[in-house]
């Protein structure tokens, strides 16, 4: 009988924890541009990121637009983004506007991992890429993106919101350093 018992606690354990993996790993609605809006704006898919290493790098962040004027590139920063102490704007994204007036902008491994993990692009003795983890990333939080146009005074606006790592991601993390893949400092 005890051992039964000890079965069927193994296997509610092992759907719970499979369950929690599982949720963790959904992702929100994907965002689309208002057609109604005849004037300038910018979303972002995901409109929420996580700060755990591994879930960042493999995250896909892009930021899109429409009502710029075709031609023209467009340059999206996030605001107000605490660096030492100090509240600076760091450029994410830049993007040509296609004939539409349309962009998409990818957020590139290097901005993930240098200004939103604040830590850098190494290799390992097999020279394998591996992150290099000295600092603390970004703080989390709801950031301003803003879309600039370059031949025109053209801006839009949207938010990103930051948040820290969950259990799944530093777990995930926990196996890249034990894997050599993620190297803290």
């Amino acid at each position: 009988m005890e051992h039964n018992f000890k079965k069927v606690l193994t296997i509610i354990s092992l759907l719970i924890f499979f369950n929690i993996f599982l949720i963790s790993g959904c992702s929100e609605a994907i965002k689309t541009l208002d057609q109604g809006i005849k004037g300038p704006q910018i979303i972002v898919n995901p409109g929420t990121v996580r700060l755990g290493v591994a879930k960042m790098k493999g995250t896909k962040i892009v930021f899109s637009g429409s009502g710029f004027e075709p031609g023209d590139s467009v340059f999206i920063k996030l605001l107000n983004v605490p660096v030492n102490g100090k509240k600076v704007d760091l450029s994410v994204a830049a993007a040509d506007v296609e004939k539409n007036g349309t962009f998409n902008a990818e957020v590139g491994i290097l901005t993930k991992i240098s200004d939103l993990l604040r830590a850098t692009l190494g290799s390992n003795e097999k020279m394998e890429n591996i992150i290099i983890v000295t600092n603390p990333p970004m703080p989390a939080g709801a950031y301003t993106a803003r879309a600039v146009s370059m031949l025109s005074d053209k801006k839009a606006e949207c938010t990103l919101n930051v948040k820290g790592p969950s259990l799944i991601d530093r777990l995930k993390d926990w196996l890249g350093v034990k894997l050599g893949k993620i190297v803290k400092k």
